[in-house]
This record gives structure tokens, C-alpha cells and sequence, in this order.
């Protein structure tokens, strides 16, 4: 048996404690069985996440393996996840050209960062951290992200292009457009299919891999029926009107963007090295380099726009804001010139020997037979003597067979630090996810969970994972759930699953050209719907009022700023913060008197009597600087409405916590009490938390050791005799039940006695 320390490093060992020829064989089925949905799933979510597919298939060869090996679950099957890949993509595509070498290697980072994160948290046993996540943020956060997954897959699934804009609204306004226009009925009938079969096999038959099932057969169709039908032209060989000057614009237009780009960024470089006075010229004040790297052909360029005041660092300011306008307005140009080129719609014609492309009339039923053909327009350059047209859906292509290439991610520095906020928002969002379906498994299992240790599984899986070319990954709640149900024992089944996974890259990846992009795009939607849940949003507001709103707030504000998520979140969690510490601030303080149960309760909750001469008053939550004026406050009115009152009784079982300001605070008041006459008693003190407190400060001397009981009997016990004759116990609200004048029909007492009472 390995030693505590030992496991605590290699927490792996344990496995093996009792390890058998049985477990071995249900772990394999297991591995088999996930990996069987892993493949295509990780492939539909690295496309979500703006990756080319095969990097789904690098990020499930790794990362699985090693989270299992050091994670504390031995049933918890890491991986790509929608959630993680969504905010992939939301964090990188404001950097970075999607599916871009560039892009890639942010993406990559980006999981080192996740993972660096996890394990650091880990390592100093923070992992209480992540419960600044509240469950209603999670909740009004997780539906919010459903819709916009799922939404972001229906271009696909229609089978046309749009381009992403700044908020998802303005997004699906430019789908919605799009789809007025042409639909590719193939490949939405091709997604519809999937869906069906993937939704029949899990109502008929869950034990069969569906989403295995739906790609093998769409795949064989696609194949089958030429799915894809691409062609490669010049443009000479197409017939539209301005067809040749929007290709040629367009192509301007990114060179420019490019360059400014470059530029920019050579600004900021200056502007962080100070190194103004070599990079601005000093006749005209325009940067030496621009008239080779930037067309000046805006009028933002001309020489009388591009004047600044002689301070180098304002002018380098100016310089950055012009090329940032300027890019933005190049961008606006292109998102317009792609939409009108992605409108155009060929039909084949014959001009002589050679086979020519007309723009097809659409008002005119003549000229619609045959194929439709589209300009495949994606984010690069067109190249005008290799034009692709689509004649028919999209499919996976090619993959890179082999092995991802190994090493340390590439360090950009000066991008670090617009990740490392996302980062932190990816680590603890994902390890919400796999600790929560960790500890669902665990609790049937009978086995315990460590959050910290999961943290360091879930950490190494992320940074090692990104060394062979993964991007971030967290622990699935679907495939964890069906490595359970295949009958995993140990975290072997994902060692299975991993080499799996690899044999799949090395192999099989042939075998996935013909995979229909419409297909992944219905894997991705059917395994968000899940996510939508409005009864949890229902349920947190019948719990709480407040927990309802920040749920709703959050679910508002990640669709508002979306894909920007992270503000959502950020947003749920300040509001999360600023309730609970308006909560403390206002803590419960309640007059108490006897109840029929034989404790004393709140006056006002259960219309009781109270008692002229003793006020009981009970103060709920720590005491500290944020609330003694509260308690100032309400604890003075209570005791300034009763009028014959001697003896104030302090009831605090519920002070778990006091720091100097509540000690003062605590201690004038008192001192206020005993000068106006009162007699101050105290019972409940913790001793650690608040009674050594008071006693180091002085401030028990002040109240007195006497006038400090353990419990609230003890302390009526002792002071009820100093202001009741021993007859008033009958008709004493603290010694028997009464109740309130509108509430006399409950009354305990006998009627003949109610006047005393009054």
C-alpha cells in the first residue's frame, strides 16, 4: 500500500490497491465507449471554439489521461467542453483571426494559462476560491451560454457564411439576412438527420453510442451523394458585374488592414520603450515607416490630419486612435463586401469549349435549374486564378494524420496579459463544471472528492495538454456520465479513451473527410439543450428574491455583451458580492419573547407579548465595521419604544466574528445604556471568536464578568427576580405564552389576568 505522501503526489497509485483482470476489462469498455463520443464531439467543439476540427482531436489525447492520473475522481472524463470553447472563442477572436496560425497559438497559450492557474490553486489549497461563482451566476450564466452556442451553429447547419460581429444580436440580425436569401437545403437536411438519429438511439436505445451512429451514417452519405461538390476557377470563368473590382477590393482592403495592424503595433512597441524621437519624423510628424506600410488613401491620412503637438507620447497617442479608426472602418468595408460576394449565386452555362458561370437570375424560375453554385469566401485573400465555388455543403476535409507537434507553447508577452483575465474566468468556470459532475459521481460511489487535488489534475492536464497543441479543457458532465454508466472502476478508462484518441490521429483520420460540417453542428446543439434550464432561475427566486435577480442579471448581461462573456460573468459576480455584503451590512436583529414551543422567537414573526421591564434583543451575523451602525441604530429604536424598560438582555449566539471597530462600537454603546440607567446583559458569546475578544479590549470589564451568561435562560434566570415580583411569572410574557391584543383568541392566559398585562 503506497504512503499517504506518495499518494498525495501520485494520487494514480491507489488504483491499483486492489486492481483485477475484472476492472481492467470494465475500464477498456469504458474508454472505448467514450472515446466513440469523444471523437466526433471534440471535433464540433474545437470548431466552436474557432479551431480548425483536428485540434478537438489534439485536446483529447492528453489532457484526459493526465487529469485522470492526478485528479482525485477516477470516473471524471476531461476534454473539450462547449462552455470552455465558447469562451475560447470569445476571448481570442477580438485578437486574432479565427482558425489563424495566430489564433492558434493564442489558443494554446491560453491553455497553459488556464492550466497554470488550476494548479496554482491547487498547490495552495485555494480551491474555495471558485465558490465566488455562486450557483444563480452559474445558472443565469449557463442559460445564456446555450442560446448562444446554439445559435452560433446555425449558419452552419443552413449551410451559409456570415461574419461574426462585435455583440451576438448584430450577429444573428447578419444570419438572419443571409438566410432570407439562400438556404442550402442539403446540408440542413443533412443536420436534421443527425439529430434524429442521435435523438431516436438515446430515447430507443441509450446504450448504443448515437453520436457515433449519426456521423458513421452521414458521413457514408455524404460520401456517397457527393455532399461536397467543390469547383476551383479562374475568374475569368464568371460572368457578374463588378464581380472582378469587389474580389480586387477586397483583397485591398485586408492587405490594409494587415499593415496597419503591423503598424499599430509597432506604435505600441514604441510607446512602452519610449523610443518616440527615432520613430516619429520630425518634419511632418508622420511615422517614418507608414507611407510603405499603410496606403494612404483615407482622408484620416492626409498630412493636415496627421499633425501633433510636439510632445512625442500625445502623438503617438493620436497615431494609435487614427490607425484603430481606420482599421475599424476597413473592417466595416469588409464584412460588407464578403456579404455581397456570398450573396451572388452562379448557374453553369456553355460558351463555346469552355464552361462558363452566370449570375443566377432570381426572379426568373428559367435560369434555377441545375446546381447553384456560391463563392466560397472565407477570411483570407481570393486568389483571382484559384476561385472556389460551392456547389454543395461543407465537409470536415482533410486532417493532418500524425502526431501535434511537442513543445512549450509560444510566449507572447505583450499578449499575456489581454488572456490572463479570461483565464482565470475559464480555470475556475471549468473546474466548476468537472467538480460538480465529480461529486455527483462520487456521491454514488461512496467515494470522497478533494477540490484542491482535482484542481492540480485538471491544472497538469491543461498546461501538458498544451504542449502537444490542445487548447483549454475541463471535465464533461455527458461523457463523464457515460463513462459511469459503461462501467469505469478507475481512471484507467480514460487512459483507454486517450490512446483511443491516438489511434484515431495516427490512423483514422481519413476516415473524417467526408464528415458533414451540418452535423457537427447539430452534435454541438443537441449537447448544449441540456444547459437550458429556466426552472434552476425559477428555483433560485422562490429561494431568494436576490438569488433570482442575480441569475436574471447574469443571464441579461452575457447575452447583451456576448461574445464577450466573461463581462457577463463579471457582472453576475460583482452583483453576487454586493448582495451578500449588503446582507451583512443589514443583518437580522429581532425582540424576543417565549414562544409556545418553550424558545423565544421574534415578537413580530409570531404576535407575541413582550415583557414591560426586560428587552430581549437578538443580533444575527458578525459584527464589524460594516453593520455596528446598524445595530446602533435598531437596537436604540427598540429599546426607545418601551418606555418602562430596566434591563436590555443582548442574545448573541449568532456573533461568530468581531473586529476593533464592532469592539468600540460595541463598547460606547453599552457605555451609552448604563448612563441612561439601563442594565446591560449579555449571553451566547462565543468565547474564541468574541468573549477573549472583549476581554483582551477591556470592553468586558465595561460590561461586567457578571453580566455575561452562557445561555439566554440562565441569564432570565438570573435577572427576571430583579424586576418581577414572583407572582408576575403568571401573566410574565417571558414566562408564559401571550399573545398580542389581535391575537387574544390564542391567548394562554386567563381572561381575568389580560388587564394586568397591559
Amino acid at each position: 500500500m503506497p504512503s499517504s505522501r506518495c499518494l498525495r503526489f501520485l494520487p494514480f497509485l491507489d488504483w491499483f490497491s486492489d486492481y483485477s483482470i475484472d476492472k481492467f476489462k470494465s475500464d477498456l469498455i469504458a474508454g472505448i465507449t467514450v472515446a466513440l463520443v469523444l471523437v466526433p464531439q471534440s471535433m464540433a467543439y474545437a470548431q466552436l471554439a474557432g479551431l480548425p476540427p483536428y485540434y478537438g482531436l489534439y485536446a483529447s489525447f492528453l489532457p484526459p489521461m493526465i487529469a485522470a492520473l492526478f485528479g482525485s475522481s477516477r470516473r471524471l472524463a476531461t476534454g473539450p467542453v462547449a462552455v470552455v470553447s465558447i469562451m475560447t472563442a470569445a476571448t481570442l477572436e477580438p485578437l486574432a483571426t479565427a482558425g489563424g496560425p495566430e489564433y492558434i497559438a493564442y489558443a494554446i497559450l491560453l491553455a497553459f494559462l488556464v492550466g497554470l492557474f488550476q494548479f496554482s490553486l491547487g498547490v495552495l489549497k485555494l480551491g474555495m476560491l471558485v465558490n465566488l461563482l455562486s450557483h444563480p451566476v452559474i445558472v443565469g450564466f449557463t442559460n445564456a451560454a446555450a442560446l448562444i452556442i446554439a445559435s452560433s451553429q446555425f449558419a452552419r447547419l443552413l449551410g451559409i457564411r456570415v461574419d461574426t460581429a462585435d455583440h451576438w444580436y448584430a450577429t444573428m440580425a447578419r444570419l438572419i439576412s443571409a438566410a432570407s436569401e439562400y438556404i442550402h437545403w442539403p446540408s440542413l437536411t443533412m443536420g436534421v438527420l443527425a439529430m434524429v438519429i442521435m435523438l431516436v438511439l438515446k430515447r430507443w436505445l441509450p446504450r448504443v453510442p448515437n453520436v457515433l451512429v449519426a456521423v458513421v451514417l452521414t458521413t457514408l452519405l455524404a460520401w456517397a451523394t457527393g455532399f461536397e461538390n467543390n469547383k476551383t476557377v479562374t475568374l475569368d470563368h464568371l460572368e457578374a458585374p463588378e464581380l472582378a473590382e469587389m474580389v480586387e477590393r477586397l483583397n485591398i482592403t485586408l492587405a490594409h488592414i494587415r499593415q496597419t495592424g503591423a503598424a499599430r503595433h509597432k506604435i505600441e512597441q514604441h510607446k512602452k520603450s519610449g523610443q518616440g524621437d527615432r520613430f516619429l519624423c520630425s518634419q511632418c510628424h508622420v511615422h517614418e515607416d507608414m507611407t510603405d506600410i499603410v496606403h494612404l488613401e483615407d482622408p484620416l491620412f492626409s498630412r493636415s490630419n496627421m499633425r501633433m503637438p510636439k510632445e512625442n507620447i500625445l502623438e503617438l497617442h493620436f497615431m494609435a486612435g487614427v490607425l484603430d479608426q481606420y482599421i475599424e472602418g476597413s473592417k466595416k468595408k469588409l464584412v460588407e463586401l464578403r456579404r455581397r460576394l456570398r450573396a451572388m449565386q452562379f448557374i453553369a452555362v456553355q460558351d463555346g469549349d469552355r464552361g462558363m458561370y452566370r449570375l443566377r437570375d432570381t426572379e426568373h424560375g428559367s435560369q434555377s435549374q441545375g446546381t447553384v453554385w456560391r463563392l466560397r469566401i472565407g477570411r483570407g485573400p481570393i486568389d483571382p486564378a484559384h476561385v472556389v465555388l460551392q456547389g454543395g455543403g461543407e465537409v470536415v476535409g482533410a486532417i493532418p494524420r500524425g502526431l501535434p507537434a511537442f513543445g512549450l507553447p509560444k510566449f507572447d508577452w505583450d499578449i499575456i496579459p489581454k488572456l490572463f483575465s479570461a483565464a482565470i474566468i475559464i480555470s475556475m468556470l471549468g473546474f466548476m463544471e468537472a467538480i460538480s459532475i465529480a461529486k455527483a459521481i462520487a456521491a454514488r460511489t461512496g467515494r470522497k472528492i478533494c477540490p484542491n487535488q482535482e484542481l492540480i489534475g485538471q491544472g497538469l492536464a491543461n498546461m501538458i495538454g498544451s504542449c502537444a497543441s490542445s487548447y483549454p479543457v475541463s471535465g464533461s458532465f455527458s461523457r463523464s456520465a457515460v463513462n459511469y454508466q459503461a462501467g469505469a472502476r478507475t481512471g484507467i478508462a480514460s487512459v483507454c479513451t486517450g490512446l483511443m484518441v491516438l489511434l484515431t490521429i495516427l490512423l483514422l483520420t481519413p476516415l473524417l473527410y467526408y464528415l458533414p460540417q451540418p452535423v457537427l453542428a447539430a452534435i454541438i446543439i443537441l449537447a448544449v439543450v441540456n444547459l437550458f434550464n429556466v426552472k434552476e432561475i425559477y428555483h433560485a427566486w422562490k429561494i431568494r428574491r436576490s438569488d433570482g435577480v442575480i441569475s436574471v442579471l447574469s443571464f441579461v448581461a452575457t447575452m447583451a455583451f456576448a461574445p464577450h462573456l466573461d463581462r457577463g460573468i463579471l457582472i453576475g459576480v460583482g452583483a453576487s458580492i454586493a448582495v451578500f455584503f449588503y446582507a451583512k451590512m443589514k443583518p437580522m436583529l429581532a425582540e424576543l419573547s417565549l414562544y409556545e414551543d418553550g424558545h423565544y422567537r421574534n415578537v413580530d414573526r409570531f404576535n407575541l407579548r413582550q415583557c414591560p421591564f426586560i428587552v430581549i434583543i437578538r443580533f444575527d451575523g458578525p459584527l464589524f465595521f460594516a453593520n455596528i451602525s446598524y445595530l446602533e441604530r435598531e437596537a436604540t429604536k427598540v429599546i426607545m419604544q418601551r418606555e418602562q424598560a430596566k434591563i436590555i438582555i443582548f442574545k448573541c449566539n449568532g456573533i461568530n466574528y468581531i473586529d476593533a471597530t464592532g469592539e468600540t462600537a460595541l463598547r460606547l454603546l453599552v457605555q451609552r445604556l448604563q448612563a441612561g440607567g439601563y442594565e446591560v446583559y449579555f449571553s451566547g458569546l462565543k468565547v474564541v471568536q468574541v468573549l477573549d475578544v472583549l476581554r483582551v479590549s477591556g470592553t468586558l470589564d465595561v460590561i461586567g464578568e457578571d453580566h455575561v451568561f452562557p445561555t439566554l435562560v440562565q441569564a432570565l434566570d438570573a435577572v427576571w427576580p430583579l424586576v418581577h415580583r414572583p407572582e408576575d411569572k403568571y401573566h410574565c410574557p417571558l414566562k408564559r405564552v401571550m399573545y398580542r391584543d389581535e391575537d387574544l383568541a390564542g391567548c394562554t392566559i386567563p381572561e381575568s389576568s389580560r388587564a394586568d398585562v397591559q
